[in-house]
């Protein structure tokens, strides 16, 4: 599963020809936060305006202008991690996704408020590895680079 970016489809390409998948399947609650008002904008734009400061600074409980809260990501992303737990028991699903969105599953699985996501690194193309079952999930590794 991967979001309909195509940065993300070009990720997903090499794991599902790897992995003999036919297709990959597309998946919108993968996509990156929606950054609302203030999408396309370079950091240079964002950088005067106080309400990005305070989303940076106080990740935990701002929200992105017309857009969504951390809080958000994780539930649409640990959603998805579910409902794949259930359609695929004991299997191995690669999802492919943005770093925010990696480190709200990551904070979610550890425990950590979805604030505390800079206190760690998801690189592009990273693997990130997330075993789950009955018994809840746990991180097996995080933010591996080949």
């Amino acid at each position: 599963l991967c979001s309909p970016r195509e940065r993300t489809r070009e990720t997903a390409l090499p794991i599902a020809l790897a992995c003999g998948v036919g297709e990959i399947a597309i998946c919108a609650e993968l996509d990156e936060i929606d950054f609302g008002d203030w999408s396309g904008k370079t950091f240079d734009e964002l950088n005067g305006d106080a309400s990005w400061r305070a989303w940076n600074d106080q990740r935990q409980v701002a929200r992105t202008p017309s857009g969504e809260t951390m809080h958000d990501v994780q539930q649409r992303v640990v959603a998805v991690m579910n409902a794949v737990h259930e359609q695929h028991p004991n299997q191995c699903v690669a999802l492919v996704s943005h770093a925010d969105v990696i480190k709200a599953a990551v904070c979610k699985v550890l425990g950590l408020p979805a604030g505390d996501c800079f206190r760690f690194d998801i690189d592009p193309a990273s693997i990130t590895t997330i075993v789950s079952g009955d018994w809840g999930a746990k991180l097996i590794r995080l933010n591996e680079v080949a």
